[in-house]
């Protein structure tokens, strides 16, 4: 009897151990997950901080309602990827209602386009420090703007960095 409960005792110790060894492991484990995310948005930030964009012009075309966006990039990133770059115009319609809509990129009869960037000479067609590009919106030809002061639009780049005028007609 003596060594059965030796033998469950080693047993009991070894299961702590392995225990012990599991949980340890799990929390190395999540430590070094939450240290990679605190470091991904540390990154996240300091990309956010060195960009910044700047409408310089705005002007609409009431006959065929298109609007033409001057943008200068003031910072010290590259934007190249427009896709995921948002543009919101909220503005009067004729009748007098407000309206905020969403323009997606070169998809839909609403829609929006980059147009030239100058100068290109640098990575032709992305957006570098210190170069102007020009956008080209679609807006609804059936619900026309309003002559007022109360239009506005917004561009965002991919990392959240955001710009915005109020334009007239």
């Amino acid at each position: 009897m003596g060594f059965g409960s030796i033998i469950a005792a080693m047993i009991s110790v070894a299961i702590i151990i392995l225990a012990s060894y599991v949980c340890s492991n799990g929390g190395f484990y999540m430590a070094d997950g939450l240290a990679n995310s605190v470091i991904e948005m540390q990154e996240n930030k300091n990309e956010m901080l060195k960009t910044e964009i700047e409408v310089t012009n705005a002007s609409i075309n009431t006959e065929n309602m298109t609007a033409l966006v001057s943008l200068q990039n003031t910072g010290s990133t590259k934007i190249g990827d427009f896709t995921y770059m948002d543009l919101i115009v909220t503005y009067k319609n004729e009748s007098g209602d407000l309206k905020t809509i969403w323009i997606p990129y070169q998809k839909g009869e609403i829609r929006w386009t980059k147009g030239i960037i100058v100068p290109d000479l640098i990575n032709p067609g992305i957006f570098d420090p210190g170069e102007n590009m020009k956008l080209q919106i679609w807006l609804d030809p059936s619900d026309p703007i309003k002559n007022s002061s109360e239009n506005w639009f917004l561009v965002a780049a991919p990392n959240g960095v955001k710009a915005s005028r109020y334009f007239s007609r």
